[in-house]
């Protein structure tokens, strides 16, 4: 464990990629324009998920020229959750500012995230701000201009103009655009891989929100942030049913394992006392039986966009119900514990 005397960085910035190196520069770009606070003492970490597009290559030849610390580490172990956590052993911060290899940050960002959570009221444990697009091609007509579950399809998020704790909503911020005390990762772990994306083909990602249910189970708090925004490249190829689909899918899978880990939901229902069905909660069937009349109207009224939301919808449902059956058939569940975080476990492979 690293004590607070030996912690010489206010801030790491931390981003994981993976083939991405032209997007990444402009990532780098934008945090290389941005305002820091006086004082502050930061560092921008970049952990490689092992890429064969010269990723590296191209952060060690920018770092002597940059104007805030630029260090590089490699891990081969697929996956985001791998690189957060080998990102996270490795920084030697108070806070961890993270965001994506594809987002531009606002000037102000830095000191908008990390303010809170520099503050010597330890009000708050991490933040977390919007996402607005870039859109890389027209925006197809039925796809919802106004804040939508299908936001989240594509990593884009809006929660409003005014700050609130995440805890008195329900909400967590996403992936792309949060910041966290080091010290909150290392009372309730790192990342649990078989939440997050990897090389399988199931479109996984809740190993956000299963940390954030750990931090609230340990009185933690977070604070939504409206002026700490990024902007993030939207690809052309997410902009699909078929993507939607795809994604909803993986969040129901994912979901399903979270709560496994986690059966008292953000809501408060014990999933523990709640009625099942084929190991699926009831109440999920009754949500089911409304989305099959939404489709029935939508396909009559030739509504298109209320169709893939609505198939979305159903598409999470089996993602549900098609884990639920996987754990079933296994002998024994799959074990996903949250990993503790060793400081600087990964150190020999920085460049």
């Amino acid at each position: 464990m690293i004590s607070a005397d030996e912690r010489a960085l206010d801030i790491t910035i931390l981003i994981c990629t993976r083939n991405r190196r032209t997007l990444l520069n402009q990532t780098l770009d934008s945090l290389a324009e941005m305002s820091v606070p006086a004082g502050w003492r930061c560092e921008v970490l970049v952990v490689d998920n092992h890429s064969t597009d010269g990723t590296m290559e191209s952060v060690v030849a920018r770092a002597a020229g940059y104007p805030l610390p630029l260090r590089c580490l490699d891990e081969p172990m697929p996956g985001k959750s791998s690189a957060m956590n080998a990102g996270i052993a490795t920084a030697n911060a108070t806070v961890l500012a993270c965001t994506d290899d594809d987002v531009r940050v606002t000037r102000n960002w830095l000191e908008n995230a990390c303010g809170p959570l520099l503050s010597a009221a330890r009000e708050y444990s991490y933040t977390g701000g919007p996402v607005r697009p870039i859109w890389n091609g027209q925006s197809p007509d039925w796809f919802p201009r106004a804040p939508s579950a299908l936001w989240g399809t594509i990593a884009i998020l809006d929660y409003g103009p005014h700050r609130f704790a995440f805890e008195d909503q329900g909400k967590v911020p996403l992936g792309a655009n949060f910041a966290i005390r080091r010290d909150l990762i290392e009372r309730v772990g790192g990342f649990v891989p078989s939440l997050g994306r990897s090389t399988t083909r199931t479109m996984l990602g809740q190993e956000l929100p299963e940390l954030f249910r750990r931090a609230r189970a340990a009185g933690a708090r977070g604070l939504y942030v409206p002026e700490m925004e990024v902007f993030h490249h939207i690809h052309a190829g997410r902009l699909t049913p078929s993507y939607c689909r795809r994604w909803w899918f993986g969040k129901g899978v994912s979901r399903a394992r979270v709560d496994r880990m986690h059966p008292l939901t953000e809501t408060g229902i014990d999933l523990r006392s709640t009625p099942h069905l084929a190991r699926v909660p009831r109440f999920m069937f009754a949500d089911v039986a409304r989305d099959l009349w939404s489709w029935a109207l939508a396909f009559v009224r030739r509504d298109f966009a209320e169709r893939v939301a609505v198939e979305s919808r159903l598409c999470y449902f089996f993602g549900y119900a098609w884990e639920r059956q996987r754990e079933r058939w296994q002998s024994a569940a799959i074990e996903a514990r949250p990993p503790m975080i060793p400081p600087r476990a990964h150190a020999a492979r920085m460049k």
